[in-house]
């Protein structure tokens, strides 16, 4: 668990520098693996920090 808190920030901090990203966006800013990448995302919209919006096929995830 204290790895997906860890991705959590890391997402975060890339959503600030970099904006709007999909998943496989995210994957390859951050290095880590979809798994870890997925919790720390559902982590990160349970504390009402980020956004989603479908694009077409992609959906792509914000900061609020």
């Amino acid at each position: 668990m204290e790895n997906v808190g860890k991705t959590a920030g890391e997402v975060w901090q890339t959503l600030k520098a970099k904006g709007s990203q999909s998943i496989a966006g995210l994957v390859k800013e951050t290095g880590e693996k979809k798994d870890t990448l997925l919790m720390a995302l559902g982590w990160l919209l349970r504390e009402d920090k980020i956004k989603t919006e479908v694009k077409g096929k992609c959906t792509m995830y914000d900061l609020k």
